[in-house]
């Protein structure tokens, strides 16, 4: 679920359903739920037993009833808990769908009940197709052609109030349905349909309420929260403004809602390098929650404005932050807490930029003191994300092997967590460039083949990061001597970069250049002309001529222009002396290529 910078993480608030069912109190004896006495008595005949418990569904009473028995067993727990509620909720769907007509309301209480049980089952997956089903159950249809409004208004004009009423009341079971239905994919890590089904009901909920109403405002938040995970960060911008704008024409000025959509806004802007926009908006943030004595958001919003101040290289402004909430948390959350921890780990990546390795390295082992004894209650995903900040310290340090017990560390603790795949994705991601730096090819191979796999599950192929994976994970394949997957592997990144980063951004000019040596080897020799052509012809405009990029790619074109008559059993030349340079220069710069991508918790 989103949750990235409010201080509540539940679903936006909005208005309750139309109406909540009671166990209903029939005038006579009430019916039975389960089969009647008389077919126990009848065990000669199974036929008429097997018939009675669909006539008993006709019942109008037991949906109803059984809807709350539901309600009721998931409460308690007793008599068989979760289990026994979904056989309750199943039964009551089918009860109220032979209703039919004035029952849809009921049948979609009904099955987001079960898609409930489900879900706290683990089984979020075939929650889907039950949520599914209740929102196609209460959606509003299209609306008709205007001709069609007229000639409906002709013939009913006094059902109008009825019909509008019952339209309102299914928007708002339909909004919640289609929220409800956006989490269970985000759990199983799928976030373009997670985004699209809160897009839905964002759209529901405007028309049922209007533009401006405040419950709108937290839905638009809370899909700008998913955007931000999703690393659409200008989509996110445009929902968060106006979620900021709505709470600013509802709410008492200097708002906690106001705060919370600060720190978001801080947070998508950081993400786009605007950081004096981001420390404008978290200084604001840091004095509402002063003005409500909130001290723990405080500290929170301090350590924001270190990491702030750090990437404007303010570095002394930057340790003050910390220290000053790093004194806050430890006196309310005891020394021993994460987001103690996560403060150390700042520190320490302060002090590593800053050239002083030995206070960078205290701080890495206090955290670590913290991670391997925490506090009851700890969140596994912020002990993963902390070992992974600190890894990546170590990799900088040139300590790889301690780097990758720690990144093992983080991925045993988030490997069977639901909704954590692009995490375990971007571990594992780590994992293969730090394989790939001790020259273990087919351990970096591996962990890049399982972290691709997990992001095309998850939806996630249509980004730049997507891209510089594949490029990794095709250069193990040169060094595993597997051309032909290595070409299919910079033809695919190749795509995803041209159409996210574009034609002439450096890390899609590095793939073309991979992609030239891969042709020259396997005897392509003019499409790797072709190919090196425009990469010089790019380098040339964005560096100058003078550039040594510039002359490294003018020298690998003049190679292959001189070899481009000459036999075949000289191209395996061709690919060793082309790919030495690329990487060297991956091993180097592979741990700055994926900080700038993120995968912080």
């Amino acid at each position: 679920m989103p949750g990235l910078a409010s201080n509540d993480n539940s679903p936006p608030a909005a208005a309750p359903p139309a109406r909540r069912l009671s166990s209903p109190l029939p005038r006579r004896a009430p019916p039975s739920p389960s089969p009647s006495t008389s077919s126990r008595a009848k065990p000669r005949k199974p036929a008429a037993a097997a018939a009675e418990p669909d006539d008993s569904l006709d019942n109008p009473d037991l949906g109803p009833f059984l809807l709350k028995q539901a309600r009721d067993a998931m409460v308690s727990g007793e008599g068989g808990g979760a289990a026994r509620a979904l056989e309750f909720a199943e039964r009551a769907a089918r009860a109220l769908e032979r209703r039919g007509e004035g029952a849809e309301l009921e049948l979609a209480m009904s099955l987001h009940v079960a898609a409930a049980i489900h879900c706290g089952l683990g089984r979020h997956a075939d929650a889907i197709p039950v949520l599914e089903r209740a929102v196609a159950v209460v959606t509003p249809p299209p609306a008709p052609a205007e001709g069609e409004v007229q000639a409906a208004d002709d013939q009913q004009p006094e059902q109008q109030p009825e019909a509008d009423q019952r339209g309102e009341e299914w928007s708002l079971a339909a909004f919640s349905g289609w929220m409800q239905l956006g989490d269970t994919h985000a759990m199983l890590g799928r976030m373009d349909e997670s985004i699209a089904c809160y897009s839905k009901g964002l759209e529901i909920q405007m028309a049922a309420l209007g533009e401006r109403d405040p419950r709108v405002a937290e839905t638009c938040r809370y899909l700008a929260e998913a955007h931000v995970q999703a690393l659409q960060f200008d989509e996110a911008e445009k929902l968060c403004r106006k979620a900021l704008e709505i709470h600013r024409e509802h709410s008492a000025p200097a708002s906690l809602e106001e705060a919370s959509d600060r720190r978001l806004m801080a947070l998508i802007l950081d993400a786009k390098g605007d950081y004096d926009g981001a420390l404008e908006h978290l200084v604001l943030a840091s004095m509402t929650m002063v003005a409500n004595g909130r001290d723990i958001e405080v500290a929170t919003i301090d350590v924001a404005i270190g990491n702030t101040y750090l990437a404007l290289a303010r570095f002394d402004e930057a340790v003050f932050s910390y220290q000053k909430a790093l004194t806050v948390l430890k006196s309310a959350r005891g020394d021993d807490h994460p987001t103690v921890a996560s403060v150390y780990v700042r520190l320490a990546d302060l002090y590593h930029r800053t050239g002083r390795l030995r206070e960078s390295k205290s701080y890495c082992e206090n955290a670590l003191r913290v991670y391997a004894k925490p506090a009851p209650g700890a969140a596994p995903d912020e002990i993963a994300g902390g070992l992974m900040e600190i890894a990546a310290i170590y990799e900088a340090l040139g300590d790889l092997d301690e780097a990758l017990k720690l990144l093992q560390r983080a991925l045993k603790l988030l490997e069977d967590s639901p909704g954590q795949w692009s995490t375990v994705a971007g571990i594992e991601a780590q994992m293969g460039v730090l394989y790939y730096m001790i020259g273990r090819y087919a351990d970096s191979r591996n962990s890049f083949e399982s972290a691709v796999a997990k992001l095309r599950a998850s939806g996630e192929r249509k980004s730049a990061f997507f891209g510089v994976l594949l490029n990794q994970m095709g250069l193990a394949c040169v060094q595993l001597f597997k051309i032909d997957e290595a070409a299919q592997l910079f033809e695919e990144a190749r795509a995803v970069l041209e159409q996210e980063c574009g034609a002439s951004h450096p890390d899609t000019l590095g793939v073309y250049s991979n992609l030239a040596a891969i042709y020259d080897a396997m005897g392509r020799v003019e499409d790797a002309i072709e190919i090196l052509e425009h990469v010089l012809k790019v380098r040339e405009e964005k560096l100058g001529t003078a550039n040594p990029d510039v002359e490294d790619e003018k020298k690998r074109l003049a190679e292959l222009l001189k070899e481009a008559g000459r036999s075949r059993n000289r191209k395996q030349k061709s690919l060793e002396n082309l790919f030495v340079t690329n990487s060297a220069r991956a091993k180097k710069e592979a741990g700055r290529r994926w900080s700038n991508f993120g995968f912080r918790s």
